[in-house]
């Protein structure tokens, strides 16, 4: 199978031009700041959630930021791996859905025993290891997902692909916990 060519490939070294690279970053860029700009919306419409127990927000940079991460892993290791063969992606995909699960479970665990030692509050520790198992269940799959539907679109992957799956995972992640949340605590 003959490699893939991107519609805009870019060579990051220092002999590229600023503004070429500029040109072909921003747009994703925008992209997430629009992305954070919702997510900062969702957060607001679980004000009532907040303001019933603020130990809630204590726990939104973690959650987010062990989403993020666990994806940022998955996505750069796919985009090397279609790089180098351009296929497999069902495997792959497969592979990647059972680390995060034992992720999701191993991490699920650990925060929400924290938290509910920590806060002593056996809501708040189900709460935030609830939302930790489910978020990082689904973060290599969301971060597989995204740069194969760019590689199959001729988009650079590795251009698009964090952007993307960092603002989509973070919307995920908010809505997860909040939804979580107001089953819990309420």
């Amino acid at each position: 199978m003959p490699k893939r060519k991107f519609q805009t490939p870019v060579t990051d070294d220092a002999k590229e031009p600023v503004g070429h690279l500029l040109e072909h970053r921003l747009p994703w860029l925008v992209l997430g700041l629009i992305g954070g700009m919702i997510a900062s919306i969702v957060v607001s419409k679980y004000e009532q959630i907040l303001a019933a127990d603020l130990r809630l927000a204590f726990f939104i940079p973690l959650i987010v930021y062990l989403s993020d991460a666990v994806g940022t892993q998955t996505e750069t290791i796919f985009v090397r791996h279609l790089k180098q063969t351009g296929k497999g992606f069902f495997p792959y995909l497969l592979k990647e859905t059972f680390l995060g699960l034992s992720l999701g479970a191993i991490f699920g665990l650990i925060s929400g025993l924290f938290a509910m030692y920590w806060l002593a509050s056996p809501a708040i520790g189900l709460t935030v290891g609830l939302a930790m198992f489910v978020n990082l269940s689904l973060a290599p799959a969301l971060a597989t997902i995204i740069p194969e539907l760019l590689y199959k679109e001729h988009t650079d992957p590795a251009l698009g692909a964090g952007p993307l799956a960092t603002i989509i995972q973070d919307l995920i992640s908010l809505l997860i916990y909040f939804l979580i949340a107001s089953l819990i605590i309420f």
